[in-house]
């Protein structure tokens, strides 16, 4: 069933913003806030800067669920407060909307949500705790202590009782749908920085097959923590500030440029509400965007440092993403206004990435505007192409091309906010572990 989807509501939250007003009007300025991490101690880390989110759950949430946030890991707090500002910028009522706020009530049965998630880190405290219950008379750690009853105790059961589900990845989902009373069809993808644009794909595909009219999507994710960090560091796309101890942090992640000494991490919750196009009408919605086309792929050789191979200079999957997402969309590469890529700082990624775009997109790859996040927000994996689709809503409603744009071919930039015709924008982005997605958004 063709049935067409919109965009009606956005929830960006990250490190600038945490409204759909505040997040363009940050956009269109050129703000960054990567600042010291002030979650834990970083001054050991080879990267110890993030963009980081200072809104507090338990101001986000009814009064009768504050309980449950204290089994909420960082991630799902993050998407319950982005959850949330979708949901109020769409103009709907839920069950967790407050008893003042007039709108749209949703019918329960009718109303999915997918969410992108990635691997949540335990926390070091709490696991340590437990862990130190497992340890021999030389202090080192012992496997059959930790899972081993032995006079009714093992390491394994010093974790607090409701531990496994505050780090579950479906754990976004799970208490966004139980807040809003979600029952339609609910899900949750890892495909780290691809994850957000895979669940927007995945409820496209929900509406288009009328199993829901509408879905709250996207996805939440924090790495800002010791063993979310330390797992980045390991995978070898964090600059090293060891090595530039005075370096500005404005002036280290540099999208699509040879000179950047690599990427920054960030949190964020980039959540959306996405509608069939009639339901939406009916109740006087006001589209952001149409979905017009998406495509999704599966690298073969992902690029990850347990591979000894030298990596290809084109992202073949993400090419492919590409070119079916123009083909869904019955356009032209040519048709193309602007692009929202990762654009993730690290210059051997960016080269497969420039070069996947110039292999879908043909010579018109080298003059189209770039439009990039992770300088300003750092790189917030699950949650980054949430905010990506955010920002080219945006950017059709508002019909302008916020600050400093770029191209491939550095024929141009853009440093100010632009005034310009834009009927279809193409969000695209690769992953970690090879998952590639492409999204076309369109004027409504």
């Amino acid at each position: 069933m063709n049935r067409s989807v919109v965009i009606t509501g956005l929830g960006p939250l990250c490190s600038i913003a945490d409204s759909a007003d505040s997040f363009w009007d940050s956009l269109c300025a050129g703000s960054s806030s990567i600042t010291p991490i002030e979650t834990f101690d970083a001054s050991g880390f080879s990267c110890p800067i993030a963009g980081q989110v200072t809104a507090k759950v338990r101001d986000w949430v009814p009064k009768s669920y504050r309980k449950a946030t204290k089994v909420m890991a960082r991630d799902t707090e993050l998407a319950v407060i982005a959850a949330k500002i979708a949901a109020d910028d769409a103009g709907l009522l839920t069950s967790g909307s407050d008893e003042s706020d007039t709108g749209f009530k949703i019918n329960p049965a009718r109303t999915g949500c997918q969410i992108g998630a990635g691997l949540i880190a335990a926390d070091t405290a709490e696991m340590s705790r437990a862990v130190v219950t497992a340890t021999d008379d030389k202090g080192t750690f012992n496997t059959q202590s930790w899972g081993t009853e032995d006079s009714g105790s093992s390491g394994m059961n010093n974790l607090p009782p409701l531990w496994l589900l505050k780090y579950l990845p479906n754990m976004p989902a799970c208490h966004v749908t139980i807040i809003h009373g979600l029952c339609g069809p609910s899900n949750t993808i890892m495909g780290a920085e691809a994850g957000a644009l895979l669940s927007i794909i995945e409820s496209t595909r929900v509406i288009q097959r009328d199993s829901a009219d509408l879905c709250l999507t996207g996805g939440a994710e924090s790495r800002l923590n010791p063993l979310g960090l330390l797992r980045w560091d390991y995978a070898g796309r964090l600059a090293n500030l060891k090595d530039n101890p005075d370096i500005d942090p404005a002036d280290i992640l540099k999208p699509f440029d040879p000179d950047s000494i690599g990427s920054i991490m960030g949190e964020a919750g980039g959540m959306l509400v996405v509608e069939e196009e009639s339901h939406a009408n009916a109740r006087n919605a006001r589209p952001y965007a149409r979905i017009s086309g998406f495509g999704s792929t599966q690298s073969l050789n992902p690029v990850l440092p347990i591979f000894n191979e030298e990596p290809s200079t084109t992202d073949d999957a993400l090419s492919r993403a590409v070119t079916i997402a123009l083909s869904k969309a019955n356009l032209n590469p040519e048709d193309i206004d602007a692009v929202l890529p990762l654009g993730i700082g690290h210059p051997s990624l960016d080269t497969r990435e420039a070069n996947a775009l110039r292999s879908s997109l043909g010579s018109h790859a080298e003059s189209v505007p770039l439009f990039i996040l992770t300088n300003r927000l750092g790189n917030t994996l699950s949650a980054h192409a949430g905010m990506m689709t955010s920002a080219g809503a945006l950017m059709l409603q508002k019909q302008m091309l916020p600050a400093n744009a770029i191209c491939l071919s550095n024929s141009q930039d853009y440093p100010k906010k632009t005034t310009t015709p834009l009927n279809h924008i193409l969000i695209c982005t690769s992953s970690l572990a090879g998952q590639c997605g492409a999204l076309v958004l369109s004027k409504i």
